[in-house]
């Protein structure tokens, strides 16, 4: 790795993000509500853009050398609809309230519920969907293998086929 400054003080401080230098951005999927605000959510960036879009000129998060690293807020009742990343696996960790994980299959779904400190990865290529069925916010990591991961396609059994980001 290439040193961004000759100064290490500064160089490690350009390594760390905080919580105060985040913000949660409810308009990186707000395409989605296209399809009904049960799929209103919040991405708060760390490193790269993750498969949401284009965050580029994002100056606050700290560019990806191989993975991206954001949480997602969950409302109650909202959702992450059915979709597929076909070139990298997703993870994601429980860090409050509990999330039901969806993997689909052949038009088959098998859901389980995760938890505080409860994680998931799921594999490149394979349908996965989200759902807060409790009465608090969930906050969870999401953790894409890819340094830029390609746009997620949603199969023709998901609430978001056929709509687009424009």
């Amino acid at each position: 790795m290439e040193f961004a400054t000759s100064d290490l003080r500064e160089f490690t401080d350009s390594l760390i993000l905080t919580r105060a230098s985040r913000h949660e951005d409810w308009d990186a999927l707000g395409f989605q509500a296209k399809a009904g605000d049960r799929f209103r959510r919040a991405q708060i960036r760390y490193v790269g853009s993750g498969a949401t879009g284009n965050h580029d000129d994002d100056r606050r998060i700290i560019p990806s050398q191989g993975f991206t690293f954001s949480n997602m807020m969950l409302p109650p009742g909202a959702e992450g609809p059915e979709h597929t990343h076909h070139d990298a696996e997703e993870a994601f960790f429980v860090l409050e309230g509990e999330i039901e994980v969806g993997v689909h299959r052949d038009g088959q779904v098998e859901k389980r519920t995760l938890g505080y400190r409860d994680m998931i990865v799921v594999p490149a290529g394979v349908p996965r969907s989200l759902k807060n069925n409790g009465d608090t916010t969930a906050l969870f990591c999401v953790v894409i293998g890819a340094r830029k991961p390609q746009v997620p396609t949603y199969p023709e059994t998901s609430a978001m086929h056929g709509i687009s980001r424009d």
